[in-house]
C-alpha cells in the first residue's frame, strides 16, 4: 500500500462537513482508499456502489428507508454520478440528520458536471480530489519509474513494462468507449480517440482549438466541448495565460496537457523509460509531469497559470495567491539548466522574487540572484515555506 496525503485529510473533514465527495479519475485508487479509512473513523462504514446492480437496485427502489435505517453509519455512494437523482433525496437526509460525517460521495466526475443534477449538495458538501499517485507519496519508487510509467495505481506497481503497456490501453479504451458516454459525451469513440493521441502530440503548448477542428473535421466549438469533458473528467488539463497590464501583447489562449504522465507515454507509444528519454517529446513530458506535481499538492488559496507574450517572453508555471504571484517555475530537464533571455524578461515584467528552475536531479542551490535551482526531491519544503502547500492537515 503507498499511504495517500489524503489519509489524515479526508478524516478531519469528516468531524466538521456532513458530507465529503471524493472525486477523481477512475481507477485512481479513490475506492482503496475509503475502505482503508475504517480505522480512522469512529463508526462503521457502509459502502454501497452504483456499478454494482444490488446496490444500485436498492437505491434506485428503496433508498429514503435504506439510508435512513443506516444513518448511524458513514455511508460511502461509489460512481455516484451514476445516478445524480439521489441528489435531492441525501440533501433531505443531510438536513434532517444535522450532524457531521454522514456521507462520502466518490465520483469519476468534477463538481462542475455532478452539479448538473436538480439540486445540488452546496453548502454541505467539500470535496477533495484524489489524483494519481504523487511524488511526495511515491516515496520507495523512483522518480524515473513515476514519471515513465504515471500515477495510476495499477499501472506505476505493475511487475514490468509489458504489463504497464497493457493496462494503460485497456484503461484508455475502457474511459473513450464507456466513460466518457457514461457522462454524456455523445461523440464517436474513434473521434475522440484521435483528439486525445493530438492533444498528447501538442503536450505543453497553448492550444490551438480551430487547428484541432481543422485536423478532426469539426468545429471549434465541438473540441472545445469535447475538451469540456476530458478535463472534467481529470484526463487532461488546461492552464491558463496570466495577464498583467504591462503594455505588452499576450497570449490569450491556454496550455494544454495529459494530466498523468503514463497516459501521455501510452498515447504516444512510448514503452519504455529508455525510448522516453531518447525521444523529442521527453522535454515537454517532464513538464507535463512537474506541472502536474505542483498544481495537485497547491492549498485552496493558489491559483496556477503560465506567462507568455508575444515576443517570446515566458514562464511555465506562475502561482498566484490573492493578488500576487508568489512564486514562478521554469522547467528543465537538463540538471545544468540555461535560462533563457525570454525567462529573465519575464521575471523582470513580473517583478517575482521567488523564482525556481525544477530539474530532474540537479540538487538545490541558488544558481545566481534571481534564480533558485532545485529538484522533485526539495521541491516540496518551498512550497511549504512560501504558504503555497498545506501541511498542517498532513
Amino acid at each position: 500500500m503507498i499511504d495517500r496525503r489524503l489519509n489524515t485529510v479526508i478524516p478531519k473533514l469528516l468531524e466538521f462537513f456532513p458530507s465529503v465527495g471524493l472525486i477523481g479519475s477512475r481507477q485512481v485508487g479513490k475506492t482503496t482508499f475509503v475502505k482503508n479509512l475504517q480505522p480512522l473513523i469512529d463508526k462503521p462504514i457502509l459502502y454501497l456502489d452504483l456499478e454494482n446492480t444490488d446496490d444500485f437496485e436498492i437505491l434506485n427502489t428503496n433508498a429514503q428507508w435504506f439510508l435512513s435505517q443506516n444513518a448511524d453509519k458513514l455511508i460511502v455512494i461509489d460512481e455516484v454520478q451514476r445516478d445524480l437523482k439521489l441528489f435531492p433525496l441525501l440533501r433531505s437526509l443531510i438536513d434532517k440528520q444535522d450532524k457531521a460525517g454522514q456521507f462520502i460521495l466518490l465520483g469519476s466526475a468534477s463538481p462542475e458536471l455532478l452539479s448538473q443534477s436538480s439540486e445540488t449538495l452546496a453548502g454541505r458538501i467539500v470535496y477533495k480530489e484524489l489524483t494519481p499517485i504523487r511524488f511526495d507519496e511515491a516515496t520507495q519508487i523512483k522518480l524515473e519509474v513515476l514519471w515513465f510509467r504515471g500515477g495510476y495505481p495499477k499501472a506505476l506497481l505493475a511487475p514490468n513494462d509489458f504489463f504497464w503497456q497493457e493496462w494503460q490501453q485497456a484503461y484508455i479504451k475502457t474511459y473513450i468507449e464507456t466513460d466518457l458516454r457514461m457522462l454524456g459525451l455523445s461523440a464517436s469513440p474513434v473521434l475522440i480517440g484521435k483528439l486525445l493521441r493530438m492533444i498528447a502530440s501538442i503536450q505543453g503548448s497553448v492550444v490551438n482549438y480551430s487547428m484541432l477542428g481543422n485536423a478532426l473535421g469539426i468545429s471549434s466549438n465541438s473540441v472545445k466541448k469535447y475538451i469540456d469533458f476530458l478535463e472534467h473528467s481529470f484526463i487532461i488539463r488546461r492552464l491558463e495565460p496570466y495577464f498583467v497590464n504591462i503594455g505588452k501583447r499576450m497570449v490569450k489562449s491556454p496550455k494544454i496537457y495529459i494530466r498523468d504522465s503514463g497516459i501521455l507515454h501510452s498515447l504516444l507509444q512510448i514503452n519504455s523509460y529508455d525510448a522516453l528519454i531518447s525521444n523529442a517529446v521527453a522535454g515537454n513530458s517532464w513538464e507535463g509531469f512537474v506541472v502536474e506535481q505542483i498544481i495537485s499538492s497547491l492549498n485552496n488559496q493558489c491559483v496556477p497559470f503560465f506567462y507568455r507574450t508575444q515576443s517570446g517572453s515566458e514562464i511555465d508555471l506562475c502561482i498566484v495567491k490573492g493578488n500576487e504571484i508568489v512564486a514562478v517555475f521554469e522547467i528543465k530537464l537538463s540538471n545544468n539548466p540555461k535560462i533563457s533571455r525570454g525567462n529573465t524578461e519575464s521575471i523582470a515584467d513580473l517583478k517575482t522574487k521567488n523564482n525556481f528552475i525544477v530539474t530532474f536531479a540537479g540538487g538545490d542551490y541558488a544558481l545566481n540572484e534571481n534564480w533558485r535551482v532545485c529538484d522533485m526531491n526539495s521541491i516540496e519544503k518551498h512550497l511549504i515555506a512560501l504558504g503555497l502547500k498545506d501541511s498542517n492537515l498532513e
